[in-house]
């Protein structure tokens, strides 16, 4: 590859002459060659956003003129419903009318399929039976039953991973519990308060390894205490004494493979009730010699309890853990009727990890009647997040496709709707010492002869660190998607299953980087790059406008693409807003019709070997050919010529004729950080002093520079310093 310098200043003649007629060539190469397209997509199919739980003021404005057209003007096409409670550890009722399990508006609610007054709103429930303090979807949201302090209440793993609902021995869905001493402690003992039904077989173990097993699963083991093992529970709440003398720990997990069925107080006609474990309360420490067993958890209803995690948790709830949250899931007729879905088919998704499968259907059998277009289902979110294991999510999986599949069989269904991710989900080895939480989902969808029941594979796709990002990271984005996605195919994802991006943006926190126009070239690069390597449908996140959220370092940003008041009135668009016309406007013909992607390089790299130039070939159902082209460098221009090349042909072709060019780059953009931090937003800080409604605006503040020239192959074309361009025309043989 050629290493160039930058073209040099105005005032630099003399070096300018001298770097004309001695440099290498700048050029884009884009192969034409037709077997080597990398993709075909259609956009209405193909270049979409999401619309996820937001205040309920949100969904008042954003679904309304003139917020909705605002954003309708990005270009984004089809839509995806993301599904937040299962974050939360929610059950959600995705229709407020329904019925409940249990007289008294308690149990498992199923939301009425049968259309009434239109939805508008939806909301989460927070499950009373969770073993979660903390988790990654829900890092400061309630706080576990077992450590509570408080023995009337319990954790209960959920039924649906039991014999009686996946027809397999429990032992092959053992469900854990594991503790978080913050730090080391000598520990020799254990007393458990199991509720009904307790755990007839289990054994208590310590993790051996440097890492955290939550974040780091495969750098250590459990190792069971010498006497941890017990296989023949009775319940009660026994000091279980695990070895002889303490051993040091920080991490204690009780791993259970047989129930006693037992069933509590709840009704035993329901057999949820009776199947799976249950633990009112953990104790945790060592046993003196005077036989006084000394516990040296923290017992608290809030997040300073001893931490506990757990492999999955009931459903069960009553009406009052409604609670009080300003955040809603948009109501499905709200949704379908407000025109954000420019009446195409959307992504929508059904509950889970923390729902049940008749839920699920009435669900789908709702929207079914109310006749809306539905593009996939996907179920369940983030179960990689929820540490649900690969068998227990494909257990799921399979009920609720079975029962969605009884409701309509042409239902295509998906997910398992990953983190957003750089790299292979790793998980606790099992019998056979495999790690790959992917390649152990598709085997078991294998193994039990329903892969055909995986319509798409998903996952999310937030690369970097929210409070570490450098302009140098722009380099690795396109590396980044494309190692991802062979990664799922490496893992045994076929390839005849499309992979989709369902939500996606820069990090899981949004900061000022949002704001800036680094955040506009990174999001060319992720959809080019994305498409370039195969993928199918991607999601950008967030659709709607919303204020701003309080960020990395202390800093100020928004998911969305437009800017607005504490009263939702717009200010202004943002860079990713611009990127995404050109996107969606210049790029791509907008529509159903078939576009072909091309493989495109440039020969423009730094001292360092990163590409300072990407580029992105297309061929357009028009017969035009376009390129989307990323100017990565901050500081300096470059002039380019581009050359389309065929294998077995000794010409290569160029633009010839009228050209479109779009240019969006430092001369239409640029975001100035306000000295002052704004008050008075739900999610912002009230004590920072109030001197604008938004922190920082953009001036300029586009639009995109648009310009019609006619060209030749001697023609080359200027890229500003961090830009995007989209060059579009025809081509001719030179």
């Amino acid at each position: 590859m050629n290493k160039i310098a930058p073209i040099p200043k105005w005032s630099s003649l003399l070096f300018a002459f001298f770097l004309g007629v001695f440099s290498p060539a700048q050029t884009i190469h884009v192969d034409i060659t037709p077997e080597n397209s990398t993709n075909r997509f259609r956009p209405n199919e193909t270049l979409g956003a999401g619309v996820d739980r937001i205040p309920a003021e949100a969904i008042d404005n954003d679904l309304v003129q003139p917020n909705l057209g605002r954003a309708l003007a990005s270009g984004w096409q089809p839509v995806t419903y993301r599904q937040n409670t299962e974050l939360t550890i929610e059950a959600w009722h995705w229709n407020p009318q329904g019925t409940w399990s249990e007289p008294g508006e308690k149990g498992y609610f199923t939301g009425s399929a049968i259309p009434g007054d239109p939805i508008r709103y939806s909301y989460g429930y927070s499950l009373p039976h969770r073993g979660f303090t903390r988790n990654d979807g829900t890092p400061n949201a309630g706080f576990s039953r077992m450590t509570d302090g408080d023995e009337s209440s319990y954790w209960k793993s959920n039924p649906y991973l039991t014999e009686r609902f996946t027809g397999e021995s429990d032992a092959l869905h053992p469900q854990w519990v594991i503790i978080d001493l913050a730090q080391t402690q000598p520990v020799d003992s254990i007393r458990i308060a199991w509720a009904e039904p307790y755990a007839t077989k289990f054994v208590v173990q310590h993790w051996v390894g440097v890492e955290d097993p939550m974040h780091d699963p495969i750098h250590g083991v459990w190792e069971s205490y010498p006497l941890g093992a017990v296989d023949h529970g009775r319940g009660g709440s026994d000091v279980l004494r695990l070895s002889d003398s303490p051993l040091p720990v920080r991490f204690v997990r009780i791993l259970m493979t047989a129930s006693s069925n037992t069933c509590a107080t709840q009704p035993v006609s329901d057999p949820r009730n009776c199947v799976g474990y249950a633990i009112r309360e953990l104790y945790l420490g060592t046993t003196s010699a005077d036989g006084l067993f000394h516990d040296i958890l923290r017992h608290v209803p809030d997040q300073e309890q001893t931490t506990t995690y757990c492999s999955s948790v009931d459903p069960w709830h009553e009406a009052s853990d409604l609670g009080t949250t300003k955040q809603a899931q948009v109501g499905f007729d709200v949704f379908f009727t407000s025109g954000v879905t420019r009446g195409l088919p959307a992504m929508m998704p059904v509950a889970l990890l923390y729902d049940t499968p008749e839920n699920a259907v009435a669900e789908v059998a709702y929207l079914k009647k109310r006749n809306y277009p539905i593009s996939y289902i996907e179920m369940g979110e983030e179960a990689d997040g929820q540490y649900f294991s690969p068998e227990d999510y494909g257990a799921l999986y399979l009920q609720w496709a079975t029962a969605l599949h009884r409701l309509d069989p042409a239902l295509k269904l998906g997910g398992p709707s990953f983190q957003g991710v750089n790299q292979d989900i790793q998980t606790w080895p099992d019998a056979q010492g495999n790690v790959s939480w992917t390649v152990r989902f598709i085997d078991y969808l294998k193994r039990h002869d329903r892969v055909k029941d995986l319509a798409f594979f998903s996952f999310e796709h937030y690369p970097y660190d929210p409070c570490r990002i450098p302009w140098g990271s722009l380099y690795e984005e396109p590396q980044l998607v494309s190692h991802i996605m062979q990664v799922w195919r490496e893992d045994g994802v076929p390839r005849e299953i499309p992979i989709f991006i369902t939500e996606g943006n820069l990090s899981s926190s949004a900061s000022e980087t949002y704001m800036d126009i680094f955040s506009g070239l990174w999001l060319a690069d992720y959809i080019g790059s994305f498409l370039t390597a195969g993928g199918n449908g991607v999601y950008f996140f967030h659709y709607l406008p919303l204020p701003m959220e309080h960020g990395c370092n202390d800093s100020p940003g928004t998911f969305g693409m437009l800017t607005v008041d504490r009263h939702y009135n717009v200010q202004q668009p943002l860079a990713q807003f611009f990127t995404a016309q050109l996107i969606n406007l210049e790029w791509v013909v907008p529509g159903e019709q078939q576009h072909d992607i091309f493989p495109a390089r440039s020969d423009i790299y730094d001292d360092a070997g990163h590409a300072l130039v990407t580029a992105y070939g297309l061929k357009r159902p028009d017969g035009q050919w376009s390129l989307l082209l990323v100017n990565r460098d901050q500081s300096n221009a470059y002039r380019v010529k581009i050359a389309f090349e065929q294998r077995n042909r000794e010409r290569s072709s160029s633009f010839d004729g009228p050209v479109e060019i779009s240019i969006f780059g430092k001369d239409q953009y640029r975001w100035h950080p306000a000295l002052t931090r704004p008050a008075g937003h739900a999610e912002y800080p009230a004590e920072a002093s109030v001197v604008t409604e938004t922190a920082g605006k953009a001036d300029p503040d586009g639009p995109i520079l648009h310009i019609k020239q006619t060209v030749n192959a001697a023609t080359s074309y200027e890229l500003p310093a961090a830009s995007v361009v989209v060059i579009r025309g025809s081509i001719r043989d030179r």
